[in-house]
């Protein structure tokens, strides 16, 4: 299995004696499985300047992090998108690959709780020094590869407590995190997309190519349910042209919002198949 950092490097609401604002990197390792530990997991912290903000600061924190493992990992992945240049070059210095993602699901918990339990502690903290964010616009959905379009699909739920033998499952390719790291209780139930294609299994290790993101229903005209991944893209995983289709659609929205904005998309040949060719658990995570 391989080993995923998630890194988030900016400014923090603290202050050094200077009154200048303080940086900070924050480095962990992506939980892969439903029965991983978040709190187990490797985490990693540094306090920078804001005199000292740049690459190689950087590529020495992930380099001190990295010193702290037993084994190096295989890829970082980060959501600052105004910071992309600086960490791409840092951990291309560093020697790990990095790239875009919304899929930074520990790190997002993790910045939480530091911004509502560690950062108000400090006799530094100042409200309001964080650098705003800087939103960029999503890409306008792309149609899917003509090889890869699914010939049926569904929306279906699984309770929050199905996921608990996911191990014994017989997956080809996917992700999942455990559900407690986002406070899911077991009874919950989790809405999912499940697509059924002849060509289960290039489909499934396409999607497995990206940093897939999360679901969502367009209703803007035409009324679409799509897939997003990395920093930015979107792919129209099918068009909802039916009002039973867009009622769906609109079910599966309000399902995911009882759940955490929790979901899931699964790829299998056939309705009958008893083996997944791909499934992924995602989360739609407010990003800023």
């Amino acid at each position: 299995m391989p080993i995923i950092w998630e890194l988030d490097f900016y400014s923090r609401p603290l202050v050094d004696e200077q009154n200048k604002k303080l940086w900070e990197v924050l480095i962990c390792e992506s939980p892969l499985g439903v029965g991983d530990r978040a709190d187990l997991l490797f985490r990693y912290t540094r306090l920078c300047s804001n005199a000292e903000v740049n690459s190689t600061w950087l590529r020495q924190a992930i380099e001190a992090a990295i010193a702290q493992t037993p084994k190096r990992p295989d890829k970082i992945r980060f959501f600052r998108r105004q910071m992309n240049n600086m960490i791409l070059k840092g951990c291309e210095e560093a020697g790990v690959p990095a790239y875009p993602s919304r899929r930074t699901i520990a790190l997002h918990q993790w910045i939480q709780q530091r911004m509502q339990a560690v950062y108000p502690t400090y006799a530094n903290y100042q409200l309001g020094t964080t650098i705003p964010a800087t939103l960029l616009a999503n890409a306008a959905p792309q149609r899917l590869p003509d090889a890869l379009l699914g010939q049926q699909w569904a929306f279906v739920t699984l309770l929050a407590q199905n996921f608990a033998d996911f191990s014994e499952w017989e997956v080809a390719f996917g992700e999942v995190f455990p559900l407690d790291l986002v406070g899911i209780p077991s009874e919950t139930q989790i809405p999912g997309v499940v697509i059924f294609s002849s060509r289960a299994l290039p489909m499934a290790g396409w999607m497995s190519g990206l940093e897939l993101a999360f679901l969502r229903y367009s209703s803007a005209a035409p009324p679409q349910l799509v897939l997003e991944t990395g920093a930015s893209d979107s792919w129209i995983l099918a068009s909802l042209n039916t009002p039973q289709l867009q009622a769906e659609a609109q079910n599966f929205e309000a399902a995911k919002q009882q759940a955490q904005n929790v979901h899931f998309i699964a790829v299998q040949s056939d309705p009958q198949a008893e083996s997944f060719a791909g499934f992924w658990l995602l989360q739609e995570l407010n990003l800023a």
